[in-house]
Protein backbone atom coordinates (compact mmCIF):
# COMPACT_ATOMS: atom_id res chain seq x y z
CA UNK A 1 0.00 0.00 0.00
CA UNK A 2 1.53 3.48 -1.26
CA UNK A 3 2.72 5.58 1.79
CA UNK A 4 2.38 8.76 0.00
CA UNK A 5 -0.43 9.97 -2.16
CA UNK A 6 0.53 12.44 -5.10
CA UNK A 7 -1.73 15.80 -4.69
CA UNK A 8 -3.23 17.97 -7.38
CA UNK A 9 -1.25 20.60 -5.76
CA UNK A 10 2.22 21.65 -8.06
CA UNK A 11 4.94 24.08 -8.45
CA UNK A 12 6.89 25.90 -10.65
CA UNK A 13 10.40 26.28 -10.46
CA UNK A 14 10.88 30.42 -10.54
CA UNK A 15 14.33 30.77 -9.39
CA UNK A 16 17.10 28.64 -8.27
CA UNK A 17 20.68 29.89 -6.29
CA UNK A 18 23.20 28.77 -4.13
CA UNK A 19 25.48 29.86 -1.34
CA UNK A 20 29.06 29.01 -1.80
CA UNK A 21 30.05 29.66 1.87
CA UNK A 22 27.06 30.78 4.59
CA UNK A 23 29.82 31.46 7.35
CA UNK A 24 31.58 34.08 5.29
CA UNK A 25 28.11 35.03 3.05
CA UNK A 26 24.79 34.09 3.73
CA UNK A 27 23.29 35.26 0.08
CA UNK A 28 22.84 33.29 -2.91
CA UNK A 29 23.66 33.52 -6.33
CA UNK A 30 21.44 32.90 -9.00
CA UNK A 31 21.35 29.60 -11.81
CA UNK A 32 19.84 28.79 -14.40
CA UNK A 33 19.80 24.79 -13.89
CA UNK A 34 20.63 22.96 -10.54
CA UNK A 35 22.28 19.35 -11.24
CA UNK A 36 21.62 17.24 -7.86
CA UNK A 37 22.74 14.07 -6.87
CA UNK A 38 21.81 12.57 -3.77
CA UNK A 39 24.24 14.73 -1.81
CA UNK A 40 22.28 17.84 -3.11
CA UNK A 41 24.00 20.55 -5.31
CA UNK A 42 27.63 20.02 -5.90
CA UNK A 43 28.60 23.72 -5.52
CA UNK A 44 26.68 24.50 -2.44
CA UNK A 45 27.50 24.84 0.87
CA UNK A 46 24.87 22.86 2.35
CA UNK A 47 25.34 20.00 -0.15
CA UNK A 48 26.94 16.89 1.43
CA UNK A 49 25.82 13.45 2.58
CA UNK A 50 25.79 14.45 6.29
CA UNK A 51 26.57 17.55 7.98
CA UNK A 52 27.56 18.98 11.39
CA UNK A 53 24.70 19.25 13.61
CA UNK A 54 23.25 22.73 14.30
CA UNK A 55 20.85 25.16 16.39
CA UNK A 56 18.33 23.20 14.82
CA UNK A 57 18.59 20.10 16.38
CA UNK A 58 20.38 21.23 19.27
CA UNK A 59 18.06 19.07 21.76
CA UNK A 60 18.74 15.65 20.08
CA UNK A 61 23.04 16.46 19.61
CA UNK A 62 25.77 17.93 20.58
CA UNK A 63 26.70 20.85 18.18
CA UNK A 64 29.10 19.60 15.58
CA UNK A 65 28.09 16.04 15.74
CA UNK A 66 27.95 14.54 12.03
CA UNK A 67 24.00 13.25 11.39
CA UNK A 68 22.51 12.96 8.21
CA UNK A 69 21.68 16.07 6.05
CA UNK A 70 18.22 16.79 5.88
CA UNK A 71 19.36 20.56 5.07
CA UNK A 72 21.07 20.28 1.14
CA UNK A 73 17.99 22.99 -0.05
CA UNK A 74 16.20 25.63 1.16
CA UNK A 75 13.01 25.96 -0.38
CA UNK A 76 10.64 29.65 -0.37
CA UNK A 77 7.73 30.20 -2.40
CA UNK A 78 7.17 33.29 -3.92
CA UNK A 79 3.61 33.78 -2.10
CA UNK A 80 4.95 34.05 1.03
CA UNK A 81 8.28 35.90 0.12
CA UNK A 82 5.41 38.64 -0.82
CA UNK A 83 4.07 38.31 2.00
CA UNK A 84 7.32 39.07 4.02
CA UNK A 85 8.31 41.74 1.68
CA UNK A 86 4.82 43.76 2.34
CA UNK A 87 5.32 43.05 6.75
CA UNK A 88 8.49 44.48 5.98
CA UNK A 89 7.53 47.65 3.71
CA UNK A 90 9.16 46.45 0.89
CA UNK A 91 8.26 45.87 -2.74
CA UNK A 92 10.02 42.69 -2.76
CA UNK A 93 12.38 40.44 -1.43
CA UNK A 94 15.67 39.13 -2.88
CA UNK A 95 15.46 35.29 -2.58
CA UNK A 96 19.40 35.91 -2.86
CA UNK A 97 19.26 38.13 0.80
CA UNK A 98 17.86 34.98 2.84
CA UNK A 99 20.38 32.10 1.36
CA UNK A 100 17.24 30.54 -0.74
CA UNK A 101 17.84 27.72 -2.91
CA UNK A 102 14.84 27.58 -4.98
CA UNK A 103 11.62 29.55 -5.17
CA UNK A 104 8.80 28.06 -6.18
CA UNK A 105 5.04 29.21 -6.76
CA UNK A 106 1.58 27.67 -6.73
CA UNK A 107 1.62 25.59 -3.23
CA UNK A 108 -0.64 27.84 -0.87
CA UNK A 109 0.79 27.91 2.84
CA UNK A 110 4.30 26.24 1.30
CA UNK A 111 6.03 26.50 4.65
CA UNK A 112 3.33 24.27 6.43
CA UNK A 113 3.19 21.11 4.32
CA UNK A 114 3.86 18.04 6.03
CA UNK A 115 6.89 16.79 6.52
CA UNK A 116 8.19 13.88 4.52
CA UNK A 117 5.63 15.71 1.49
CA UNK A 118 7.79 14.90 -1.67
CA UNK A 119 8.48 17.47 -4.67
CA UNK A 120 8.74 15.19 -7.94
CA UNK A 121 9.39 15.90 -11.41
CA UNK A 122 7.79 13.66 -13.82
CA UNK A 123 11.43 12.95 -15.73
CA UNK A 124 13.57 14.75 -13.03
CA UNK A 125 14.70 15.24 -9.44
CA UNK A 126 12.40 14.07 -5.83
CA UNK A 127 13.26 16.20 -3.13
CA UNK A 128 12.14 15.14 0.55
CA UNK A 129 11.40 17.70 2.27
CA UNK A 130 12.50 17.85 6.10
CA UNK A 131 10.66 20.58 7.90
CA UNK A 132 9.92 23.92 8.27
CA UNK A 133 12.95 26.08 7.85
CA UNK A 134 12.56 28.75 10.59
CA UNK A 135 13.97 32.35 10.55
CA UNK A 136 16.97 33.38 11.64
CA UNK A 137 18.72 36.38 12.77
CA UNK A 138 21.37 35.91 10.39
CA UNK A 139 20.01 37.90 7.18
CA UNK A 140 19.83 40.69 8.87
CA UNK A 141 22.82 42.46 8.12
CA UNK A 142 22.41 41.89 4.35
CA UNK A 143 19.28 43.45 4.78
CA UNK A 144 20.67 46.60 5.84
CA UNK A 145 22.95 46.55 2.94
CA UNK A 146 20.30 47.09 0.21
CA UNK A 147 17.26 48.37 2.63
CA UNK A 148 18.71 50.17 5.49
CA UNK A 149 16.38 49.85 8.95
CA UNK A 150 14.52 46.60 7.48
CA UNK A 151 16.93 44.10 8.36
CA UNK A 152 16.23 43.56 12.04
CA UNK A 153 12.08 43.05 10.86
CA UNK A 154 12.94 39.59 8.42
CA UNK A 155 13.03 37.47 11.84
CA UNK A 156 9.29 38.63 12.32
CA UNK A 157 7.75 39.23 9.26
CA UNK A 158 9.11 35.91 8.09
CA UNK A 159 7.86 33.22 10.93
CA UNK A 160 5.89 30.92 9.38
CA UNK A 161 6.98 31.72 6.16
CA UNK A 162 9.92 31.02 5.78
CA UNK A 163 9.86 27.79 3.49
CA UNK A 164 11.46 24.56 4.18
CA UNK A 165 15.09 22.61 3.97
CA UNK A 166 14.69 19.81 1.63
CA UNK A 167 17.13 16.52 0.62
CA UNK A 168 17.32 14.57 -2.55
CA UNK A 169 15.36 11.62 -3.15
CA UNK A 170 16.25 11.12 -6.64
CA UNK A 171 18.71 13.04 -8.81
CA UNK A 172 18.13 14.85 -11.47
CA UNK A 173 18.19 18.64 -13.12
CA UNK A 174 16.22 21.80 -11.56
CA UNK A 175 15.77 24.06 -13.93
CA UNK A 176 13.77 26.78 -14.40
CA UNK A 177 9.92 26.92 -15.20
CA UNK A 178 10.30 22.86 -14.47
CA UNK A 179 6.40 21.65 -12.45
CA UNK A 180 6.82 19.66 -9.72
CA UNK A 181 3.93 17.82 -8.02
CA UNK A 182 3.34 17.79 -3.81
CA UNK A 183 3.19 14.33 -2.54
CA UNK A 184 1.99 13.90 1.07
CA UNK A 185 1.98 11.09 3.60
CA UNK A 186 -0.99 9.26 3.46
CA UNK A 187 -0.88 9.43 7.48
CA UNK A 188 -3.41 10.80 10.22
CA UNK A 189 -2.35 13.64 12.79
CA UNK A 190 -0.91 12.23 15.64
CA UNK A 191 -3.57 11.93 18.42
CA UNK A 192 -1.23 12.87 20.73
CA UNK A 193 -0.63 16.23 19.55
CA UNK A 194 -4.96 16.76 18.72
Amino acid sequence: MPALKPTDFYATVLWLGSVRDSEADLTSAALTEMPLTFAGYEAEFHAGLTRPSCSRVKQQYKRYTPIKNARQLSIVSHEELDLIAADMGLETLEPTLIGASLVIEGIPDWTHVPPSSRLVAEDGPGLLIDMENRPCHLPAPFFEAQHPDKGKGFKLAAKGRRGVTAAVEREGVLVLGMTLRLHIPDQPIWRELR
